[in-house]
This record gives C-alpha cells, structure tokens and sequence, in this order.
C-alpha cells in the first residue's frame, strides 16, 4: 500500500492518532457473542446500575480489540506489519456504552532484526471522546524493512 510505514519510518517519538469509533449496544452484545463473554455488567443494565460503575461497561478487551483496528484504520501498517508480538497492558477506566474511542500511539524504540525489519515498541493509549484515558501500555509490532 501507499501509505504503508517500513521499520525505518518509525523514528523515536513519531506519533500517530487515529479517527474515533463509538462503542455502542450492537457492538458490545456482538463482542460478547464471539468471546462468550456475557458478564451481566456488560448486558444488563438494571445489574450494571447497581455495580461501582453505575451503569452498563463495554469490555476492557472489545476496547482493546477496537484499538487494533483504529490501528489498522491508519493504513500505516496493511502491509508493512509482519505480527502484533505483545503487549503491557493497564485498564485504568471503564469504558461506557456510547463512549467513543480514540487510539494514540508513540514509537518509544526499535530492535533491528538483520536488515529484515525488526521490533517497534509504541507507547499505546485509548482515549475517550473526553480525553480520558483508559487504557494504556506498550504494543510491539515487527515491521518488514523497505524494500
């Protein structure tokens, strides 16, 4: 792809965000449908009102999942990207039905890997629609070197 990065794109300090995607009913009762994750504060909002959150939460993971496509949605890494490798990860708020989802991403290093490419660790956050972060961590992607 055109737009695609190579390992040697991802200098200290870049950073990346991505657009926004919302989070709503259809897309959590889908998310508990593939994880079999049906946890009532997800689905029940009676349940959830009464729970510390006050009210019904996406799951930590559908937002997580979420972000790997916000990635993707920056059409920096179609091509380039070889495998998500790992991750650290911290869930440091809920997520809230209807909140909106953003991802921000800052190359923290590289590990060349033989002239093939190597590994590039982001600094990883998801933010809601208020600035809120709520999530955060490190991601580790190999990317291909240009050819």
């Amino acid at each position: 792809m055109a737009n695609d990065l190579y390992f040697e794109d991802f200098t200290e300090g870049r950073t990346f965000q991505s657009a926004a995607r919302r989070l709503d009913e259809g897309t959590v009762r889908a998310f508990s449908e593939v994880s079999g994750d049906f946890n009532r504060i997800h689905l029940d909002e009676d349940y959830a009102r009464s729970s510390p959150f006050g009210g019904r939460i996406a799951h930590g993971l559908l937002a997580l999942s979420a972000a790997t496509g916000l990635l993707h949605d920056l059409e920096i890494l179609r091509e380039s990207v070889v495998a998500f490798t790992g991750l650290s990860w911290k869930f440091k708020a809920p997520v809230f039905l209807g909140d909106s989802i953003s991802l921000t991403l800052k190359v923290a290093r590289r590990r060349a890997m033989g002239g093939r490419g190597g590994l590039v660790f982001f600094e990883a956050a998801i933010v809601t629609q208020d600035g809120k972060t709520v999530q955060e961590g490190e991601w580790t992607l190999m990317v291909k070197a240009a050819k």
